[in-house]
C-alpha cells in the first residue's frame, strides 16, 4: 500500500508519518523545495518535492497512491498578506483532493481543525454538530480552514471523493519545530516570557494521540463525516500553572482584560509589519481567546475507538523536547 502524506515535516504530520511507517505503510511525503526536513531525518520514506499551489506537482504526487493523508496547512495567526494562506489551505486542498480522486486513491484523510467548529456560548464543550457559520470565523487562518473544509464536503458530494475529516484540537508534544502558536505558549512560559495571561480555555491533546486518531479515521471513519480528535479541556491559567510547577517556577498571577491586550497586540502587529518578524501577540489570537474553546471527542471515541492520555502528558513531552533541543 503506497501512502502519500502532506505536511510530513510538520508537527502533526511527522507524528502521523512515524506511526504510518511503524504500521508498515510504504510512505511518500510531499514537501516544498527547501523546506525544513529535520522531523523525518533518518526515516524510511520517499520524498517528493511539490507545492499545494502547483496543481501539476500534486497530480504527479498522487499517481500510484492508494491512500492520502492531507495534513499540510499554512498555520499562522499573523501574516502581512493573507492571499498565500488561502491559496494553500483552500485552493491547494481542493486541487489535491480532486487530483487524488481522479487518480483513483481509495481513501483520503483530511486534517481540518476545531477552528472550523462552533463554540457554545454557555461554555459547554462543542462537538461536530455545534452550529457555525463563516461569519463566526475569527481571522484568516480560521476562515481559510473553514472554507477548505466546505470544499472537501463539496468534493465528497460532487465527485465522490473518499474523504474522512478529522478535527484535531490543540496538540502539544515533541517535534514542534516551528513552533506552533500553542507550542510558543509552552516555550515562552518555560523561558519566563509569560508574566500575565488572559482568561480563555483550550482542549489540550498529545500530538501522538492525534496521530493515532488519523490512523483510526483511515481504518474506521465514514466517508464525508468528521471526527474531533481532542483531549482535556483546560483553562489557560491551569495550563500555565502546570507548566510552571513542572519547571519549579511561580505561575503568573496577573490576569489581563482582553480589551487591554488588544491595543498592545495591534501595536505589536504594526511593528511586525516593519520588522517582518512575527509578533508575540496578535489581534487575531486575542480575539480568539475571548471564546472558551472546549470540545468533546465522544464521537471519535464511540465510532473510531479513539483514546487520549491526560493532556498534561503532552505538556510534559513538549517541555522536555524544547529543553532538550535548547529552544530559546
Amino acid at each position: 500500500m503506497k501512502t502519500l502524506i502532506t505536511g510530513a515535516n510538520g508537527f502533526v504530520g511527522s507524528a502521523v508519518l512515524r506511526l504510518l511507517i511503524n504500521k508498515g505503510h510504504d510512505v511518500c511525503a510531499l514537501v516544498r523545495p527547501g523546506s525544513d526536513r529535520r522531523n523525518f531525518d533518518g526515516l524510511d520514506l520517499e520524498v517528493i518535492e511539490g507545492d499545494l499551489r502547483d496543481s501539476h506537482s500534486l497530480e504527479r504526487a498522487v499517481t500510484g497512491c492508494n491512500t492520502l493523508f492531507h495534513i499540510a496547512a499554512d498555520y499562522r495567526l499573523w501574516l502581512p498578506d493573507p492571499a498565500p494562506m488561502y491559496a494553500t489551505n483552500v485552493d491547494g486542498t481542493r486541487a489535491l483532493i480532486t487530483a487524488a480522486t481522479k487518480a483513483g486513491v481509495d481513501k483520503i484523510v483530511y486534517t481540518s481543525s476545531v477552528a472550523t467548529l462552533g463554540i457554545n456560548k454557555d461554555g459547554k464543550p462543542s462537538d461536530e454538530t455545534t452550529p457555525v457559520t463563516l461569519e463566526d470565523m475569527i481571522g484568516h487562518y480560521k476562515r481559510s480552514k473553514y472554507l477548505a473544509e466546505q470544499e472537501v464536503h463539496k468534493l465528497v458530494k460532487e465527485i465522490a471523493s473518499p474523504v474522512v475529516i478529522v478535527n484535531p484540537s490543540t496538540p502539544v508534544g515533541p517535534r514542534d519545530i516551528k513552533p506552533t502558536p500553542t507550542g510558543r505558549i509552552v516555550l515562552d512560559t518555560i523561558r519566563k516570557r509569560m508574566p500575565a495571561y488572559v482568561e480563555t480555555g483550550l482542549n489540550i491533546v498529545h500530538v501522538d494521540d492525534v496521530a493515532n486518531g488519523h490512523l483510526l479515521a483511515f481504518e474506521k471513519g465514514n466517508i464525508g463525516e468528521r471526527y474531533i480528535l481532542g483531549g482535556d479541556n483546560m483553562s489557560l491559567a491551569q495550563i500555565l500553572e502546570y507548566i510552571c510547577i513542572n519547571q519549579g517556577m511561580t505561575p503568573p498571577s496577573i490576569k489581563l482584560p482582553h480589551n487591554l491586550v488588544l491595543p498592545i497586540a495591534w501595536i505589536m502587529e504594526r511593528i511586525a509589519s516593519i520588522t517582518h518578524k512575527e509578533p508575540r501577540a496578535t489581534v487575531e489570537s486575542v480575539k480568539m481567546s475571548k471564546k472558551v474553546m472546549f470540545f468533546s471527542s465522544d464521537k471519535a471515541k464511540e465510532k473510531l475507538g479513539y483514546q487520549s492520555r491526560p493532556g498534561i502528558e503532552g505538556l510534559d513531552d513538549a517541555i522536555k523536547w524544547f529543553n532538550a533541543e535548547n529552544y530559546k
